[in-house]
Formats: C-alpha cells, structure tokens, sequence
C-alpha cells in the first residue's frame, strides 16, 4: 500500500504550530480523532460502568471498545488487556504480585539495554523477597543484544526475564522470539516493555512469545495512559490486592478504581486512525497489519537517508549502530554538548531532545554516563522537509560551535 504522510500531517493540529517534531518517542503528537473521542467520552452522559442507566451503558461501551482496539493492535485478546495510569505503573503492579512467589535462590533477569520501567521494578521486587538479579549485558559498539547475551544469565532458577521489544535510547530491536525461547526453556516468563516498539512497527504477540505485554497509548498518537496484555487464562493465575467489593474477574481485578473513560475513548481513536491509514477495506486488525508496515516502511526510508546525513557530518557519532531497530538515532558531538544542541534546535524550531531518557543502564553501557545524547525519533507524520531543517539546524550549530 502506498502512504501518504501529508494526508496524515493534515489530522495534527500541532504541527500546525511550525516545528519540525523528532521528539515522538517521548510523546507523540495528537491528531484531531483522538482529541474529539476524548471531548465525546467527557460531555456524554457517564457513570460507573453498568447496564441499567445509558451512562453507565456509555462507561461500559467505552472500556469494551478499547479493549478491543488494543487487542487489535497487538494481535491480543480483548479479555486480558489491562489498563492503567502507565506502562511504568502497570509493570510495578505485576512485579508485586509475580514476585509473591519468589524467594531466596530464585532470579530474575533484567538487561543494560532496558528503560528503567523495566528494570527498577524487577530489581526492587527481587530485593524484597531476597531473590537474585541476574544482568544480560549487550555490545556497545554495535548495539546489538543478542539471545545468546540472555542466554549467559538464564539458569534453571530464572523466574522471569524482562527485555525491552525496543530502546527508547538507541532503538535496537532485540530478537525475542529466540530470548522468548531461552526464556520458556528454562522454565521462566517472558516480559516484554513494548513501549516503544508499537509505536513503530507491526505487533502480533503470538509471534514474539512473550507471556507479558506493556505499551503506551500516548507514544503511537493516543492519550496518556498505560496497557498490560496478556492471555486472560495466565492472569486469572494472578491474585493482586484489591478492594473486598471490587470484582475479581479478569482484567478488571488488576484495575484499582474508576478507570480514565475518556482515555480510553482516546485510545480507541488513536488505534482506528492508525488503521486508517490502510484504508477502509478489511478488518481492524489486517488494515493495523498493513498501516504499521506502511509506517515503519515510510520511517525506516527516512531514517537511512537522515543517518547517512548525519554520519557524513564532521565530529558526529551515531550511537544507533544495531540492524534491526527503530528509526531513533542517538547522537553525540565531538567537544560539544548534547544539551546545547537541543536547545540550539528548539530555538529554530526542530525538537529533538537530548538526555538518556530514563535508560540509564544503556546510557551508562555506551560509556555515556547519564547525560546521554541527542535523540532523534522519527513518527509517522515526519516527512522529508522535517529531516531537511534538522539536518540544515545541525550543520548550523556544528558551524557556530565547533571548537577551532
């Protein structure tokens, strides 16, 4: 299918505000579906999710269609999508009631490669029940974390191990059907912080293996909220704390309180304009297929050509070095601050953040310390005058600053 990114662009009424945005993997961009599903789910009559009155029929509708839309984008079941506050909540929550069942000699196996939403809470969970934190550790220099590089660190005492489907920092994209192999050989779960992978290519849980699933609305065009999917039959194996009178049926166990309605309005929003972008023809879920390989077609094409821009530019390093990944690009500057790069940036326009972004063991892996670098992050409504007036900013700043 071909895409079109200017017919995309024109449902963003922020790009409207002239800058050129590389700053998606923080955040992406709303377009005008998701703020009006949001507006709806607000001013409709709503109550707590029921059947007797239209707003609690409204409050039910809205969380049915959700779950279905995310179901939808990951290739899930609708009966075990979790949602909550964030995908960093979501992992907290299921690191307390896996971790229940720990103890001294049992481990866990967390990654340098990881955001720290999904390491801090492995680690903490560990410590409190005296279990071992076991690190796979992946090459700086190229990026890569490999399933042989998980496999070092797995034992017949692993319990789960927790790897990122993509680096917010970097954009490496792990191998996790094979890490998902190491994992179930040893007997252990598999989770998997699909942040920011979602957000740029197609998902099918099935095909990754993983036994759990988080990813963030806000990060492919939604509002800001969190989801944790997994099989329905898995969780109802789980016992979470909860309120006495609050239902213990699946998923709804995992949702402490009155869900975000209008959120999850947003949410299923954001999900149908993805699929729009394939058309109107099939299901939610083959036209989502198609959308997402339009878009990480569309995004990888830029990513080349930007990169072999930016590698011929003098005093750059490109820290986003592994084959299969995202298209973020980390950079950094030869005597100069990343930090005065971004702002030398925003100042014209162009907003591509710099920091580590809360994956400080990867930052500190590449030798980076925290500080980290510039982060370039394509979406899906980047076009080539975008990657042009970044590029032109940068030889600006590299003029005006370069030492000598």
């Amino acid at each position: 299918m071909s895409f079109d990114v200017a017919v995309l662009r024109a449902q963003f009424p922020a790009l409207l505000g002239g800058a050129a945005h590389f700053d998606g993997p923080g955040g992406t961009q709303v377009p005008t579906a998701v703020a009006d599903a949001v507006h709806a789910a607000l001013v409709q009559p709503t109550a707590n999710r029921g059947s007797t009155t239209q707003a609690e029929r409204n409050a039910d509708d809205v969380v049915v269609a959700a779950r279905r839309a995310i179901a939808d984008l990951v290739g899930g079941d609708a009966g075990g999508v979790v949602f909550g506050r964030s995908a960093t909540q979501l992992t907290y929550d299921l690191a307390r009631v896996l971790s229940a069942g720990w103890g001294p000699g049992d481990e866990v196996v967390v990654t340098r490669l990881d955001h720290d939403a999904n390491i801090r809470p492995w680690v903490q969970a560990a410590e409190r029940v005296g279990a071992t934190v076991r690190w796979a550790g992946f090459d700086p220099a190229t990026g890569e974390l490999t399933a042989d590089d998980v496999a070092a660190v797995v034992t017949d005492r692993t319990r789960l191990v927790a790897v990122t489907g993509a680096s917010n920092l970097i954009g490496t994209r792990p191998p996790l059907q094979r890490i998902a192999g190491v994992a179930h050989a040893a007997g252990a779960l598999l989770h998997v912080d699909g942040v920011h992978l979602t957000a740029h290519a197609p998902v099918d849980l099935a095909d990754l293996g993983c036994d759990t699933f988080v990813c963030s609305p806000y990060k492919f065009l939604g509002p800001h909220c969190g989801v944790l999917v997994a099989d329905p039959e898995f969780l109802r194996t789980l016992h979470p704390d909860k309120l006495l009178p609050s239902t213990d049926a699946v998923p709804e166990r995992f949702e402490l309180g009155t869900l975000p309605y209008e959120l999850l309005a947003g949410t299923t929003a954001a999900v149908d304009v993805l699929a729009g972008i394939a058309g109107p023809d099939g299901t939610r879920r083959e036209r989502l297929l198609a959308a997402m390989q339009a878009v990480e077609e569309h995004e990888d094409a830029l990513r080349v050509s930007l990169e072999a821009a930016l590698l011929a530019l003098p005093g750059v390093t490109v820290r986003s070095r592994a084959e299969h990944r995202t298209p973020t690009l980390l950079v950094t500057f030869d005597g100069l601050d990343s930090s005065d790069a971004y702002r030398y940036l925003a100042a014209r326009g162009v907003n591509a953040p710099a920091g580590s972004f809360y994956a400080l063991e990867c930052s500190r892996h590449l030798g980076l310390g925290d500080t980290g670098g510039l982060r370039i992050g394509l979406a899906p409504y980047t076009d080539q005058g975008d990657v042009d007036r970044l590029l032109d900013n940068l030889r600006g700043f590299l003029s005006e600053r370069s030492p000598g």
